[in-house]
Parts: structure tokens; sequence; C-alpha cells
């Protein structure tokens, strides 16, 4: 059976583990990715349309300066076979391997705090293979929606299939919750990788106590 002091730290890992999985399902889940205006002039005024988009959804609205707009127009898979569309389901692919990778580290971490699996891979070793690659995965994750937004001009796209009549003046972007959160979830792998260091540290240092009880001992207590 593990210590206790074990059964602790490796039981706060997989709390910053599940957090991480929580926080990934609710990447995906919701849609407050990234919010573009885009500028717009027609024949008869000025305003701009507002395109706000997650990984599988998304809805616009028009603001004119004079006129009736259009009403909210939601939509989900518009994108024809296109770079934008390649990039953005590798973008989710990397996601769902974040997650995955989780997922596997809170198995991981809670195995380990209710067994010793200390010399294999199903020990630190594993926990910081995944929180390692889940961190990786991530952040290629937001490297990639960027360069779709911005480099390859999706929500250009996005524009032109909702609104092929409109001449667009300019983009503007503005990223949202949704997008910012992956960086909750570095954090949270961070965190769980620095326990388990600790966690090591400690045990190492114990065990050289251990093998050297001499030098540890107070002089006053020394026998010669």
């Amino acid at each position: 059976m593990p210590t206790t002091k074990k059964t602790l730290m490796f039981l706060s890992s997989f709390f910053t583990s599940l957090g991480s999985f929580i926080v990934i399902c609710s990447i995906l889940g919701t849609q407050a990715w990234i919010t573009s205006t885009i500028a717009v002039r027609d024949s008869a005024s000025n305003g701009s349309i507002f395109i706000t988009y997650g990984l599988f959804r998304g809805e616009s609205s028009e603001e004119l300066s004079h006129g009736l707009a259009e009403p909210k127009k939601k939509f989900a898979e518009i994108l024809n076979n296109s770079s934008q569309k390649t990039l953005h389901s590798v973008t989710i692919l990397f996601l769902v391997l974040s997650l995955i990778t989780s997922l596997l580290s809170s198995g991981f971490t809670f195995y380990n705090s209710i067994s010793n699996p200390y010399q294999t891979f199903l020990g630190p070793t594993g926990v910081y293979t995944w929180n390692g690659l889940g961190a990786s995965f991530v952040f290629v994750t937001m490297i990639l929606f960027v360069a779709n937004t911005q480099s390859n001009q999706l929500s250009e796209e996005l524009f032109q299939m909702l609104y092929p009549a409109t001449t667009s003046k300019g983009t503007t972007h503005s990223y949202g919750y949704s997008f910012w959160l992956i960086l909750l979830v570095i954090l949270l792998n961070i965190v769980t990788v620095t326990i388990i260091i600790f966690y090591q540290k400690a045990r190492y240092q114990r065990k050289q106590e251990q093998r050297k009880p001499m030098e540890y001992a107070p002089r006053d207590g020394i026998l010669f």
C-alpha cells in the first residue's frame, strides 16, 4: 500500500488531471472561440457583421447604419473542401488527442494513489509522458486555430458563404473565453507534473537518509 503522503500527492495530481479533462470538454462544447467583426458595404448602407464560432458551430448577426438587417444566422458545417476546412479538422484532432491524454493522466495518477507501480510506465514516467503530450497537443491547437483565422482567413471564408452579396471592408478578431481556456489546460498539466516532481524529490531524499543514517543523525546522539 502507498504511504499517506504518496496517496495525497497523487490524488492532488488526479484532481488537476481531471480538471484538465473537464476544461477540455468545456472547450469542445462551447463556441466562444472567436468573434470576427467585419465592416461591410452594400448598395443601401454600411455596417458590421459579427461572426462568432467555435469548432463545430457558430452564429452571425448584422448591424446596418440604414435599412433592415438580416436576422441572426446559425451555422454548423458550411465550409467547402478547402485548406480552411482541412486545418480546422486538424485543430479538432489535436484537441481530442489532448482530451485522451488528460483522461489517461487521470487514470495513471489515481492508480498510483492506491498502488506502488514505481518502476513501470504506469508510475510517474507515464504521468510525465501524458501531461507532456497533452500540453503539447493543446499548444499546437492554439497555433493551428490562430493560423487558420489570421493567415488562412477562416472568418472571411465564412463571411463569403453567409453573405455572398455583401462586400467586406476589413476584419478584426477577438478571441473568446473558449480559446483562452486552453492556457488553463496547459497550467493544469504543469501543476500535475510539478506535484509528482516534488513527490519524487522527497522520496529520493528519504531513500538517501535511509542509506546514510549516520550523516543525518544528530551529533550528540552518535556514540564512539
